[in-house]
């Protein structure tokens, strides 16, 4: 469990961690994804400081924030460190859910920042299609569930204090259904260690369930009804905050860039890079694109706080329209700053390394596109939905 030095005043919602990013944060960035390791000091900074329990009910301890106050520190911790921005992503997505359903020592450990979290959704089995685990739930007697799973990608994995897990369901009908696991369990294992192109330090590796037992009542919501919890909770959290994610590193990719062009001279002509009427078309296309963004996502959380009927197409189209401009704005710094892009020291190819995760993160681009499709089309976003 996160040690952290002070406890967050009830009902205080402190979304402005500057200090957080300047002292712990953007210190540690380079040496997390130097050696893949897990940003453990950022998160309890970023814990101490009260941004674990953000989206925690005042009434537990937490600062009762809303997703635009959650989507606006994970865009902040994005451009400082991608790791520890995923992390605290995965954590309050999974929040979304104990918020709603879990335990009140767990609700109260999480306000208080002694507690991350995160989800466990993804499957060998399935691959991106969280939709469809693979992994059983069946009684093990005495009021006990029994778990088995091969879940293929976890964030956090062993680093967190529990899993918002899901299986096939227990006894009912319906696709899945959610437990809480508390990662300490006997029978849970992970294997190897992350070694990524990017992400390096969000400690993202498979978790294996082999006869993993937990009391019945560790089910988040009702039994077989996990997908439409999924769909109404954590779903549309992950989706807005991965776009404020992807806009955190475009933001700073398009401030490296332009720190770049006005910079780096052409010394035969007496001119910086910033002077050249080319490079400035490049850069501001760059720009359009991050500004596109963030007025997309601005719309999809006035869409969302309004609760338009809108809203919940606005979350599937804003992580795809992110996913692929971060993506692309990743790919034209790297050509603008040219060679100087190549090294570590300026900042940029870590960024870009981070921005690709967007598109291969489920859903995936190609899945959201499809989801857009289905509900542009008038039909169900799954087929077992039919």
């Amino acid at each position: 469990m996160l040690q952290t030095t002070e406890a967050t005043p009830p009902g205080t919602v402190r979304p402005d961690v500057g200090a957080v990013l300047r002292d712990h944060v953007r210190p540690l960035a380079d040496e997390v994804d130097r050696a893949g390791r897990f940003p453990r000091e950022s998160v309890r900074a970023l814990a101490d400081e009260g941004a674990l329990g953000l989206l925690s009910s005042p009434a537990h301890g937490g600062g009762g924030g809303d997703l635009r106050q959650a989507a606006a520190v994970i865009e902040q911790v994005a451009g400082a460190c991608g790791s520890t921005a995923m992390v605290l992503l995965m954590h309050y997505s999974a929040v979304s859910v104990i918020e709603r359903h879990g335990p009140d020592d767990v609700r109260r450990a999480i306000a208080e920042g002694r507690h991350l979290s995160t989800l466990a959704f993804s499957e060998r089995g399935s691959r991106s299609h969280f939709w469809a685990p693979a992994g059983t739930a069946v009684p093990a007697g005495a009021g006990d569930v029994r778990l088995d799973a091969v879940k293929s990608w976890v964030t956090a994995a062993g680093k967190a204090d529990s899993y918002v897990w899901s299986s096939r369901p227990l006894r009912a009908d319906g696709p899945m259904t959610l437990w809480l696991v508390p990662g300490d369990l006997p029978g849970l294992s992970v294997r190897g260690d992350y070694d990524g192109f990017g992400l390096r330090g969000n400690a993202s590796c498979p978790i294996t369930a082999e006869g993993v037992t937990l009391p019945a009542r560790a089910v988040l919501g009702t039994d077989g009804q996990g997908l439409a919890t999924a769909l109404e909770l954590a779903l549309p959290c992950f989706l807005v905050l991965s776009a404020a994610f992807s806009l955190g590193v475009m933001e700073t990719l398009a401030e490296l860039t332009a720190r770049h062009l006005r910079t780096a001279r052409l010394e035969h002509l007496g001119e910086t890079l910033a002077q050249q009427p080319v490079t400035r078309r490049q850069y501001a296309q760059l720009r359009l694109r991050t500004d596109s963004v963030r007025a997309f996502l601005d719309d999809t959380l006035d869409a969302m706080a309004a609760g338009s009927p809108e809203a919940p197409v606005r979350a599937l189209q804003v992580k795809a329209l992110a996913g692929e401009a971060a993506a692309e704005v990743a790919d034209g710094a790297m050509r603008l700053c040219g060679g100087s892009a190549f090294r570590r020291d300026l900042g940029v190819e870590r960024r870009f390394r981070d921005a690709l995760a967007a598109r291969v993160m489920a859903p995936t681009t190609e899945a959201l596109h499809d989801f857009c499709g289905r509900a542009g089309l008038g039909l169900p976003l799954f087929e077992e939905a039919g």
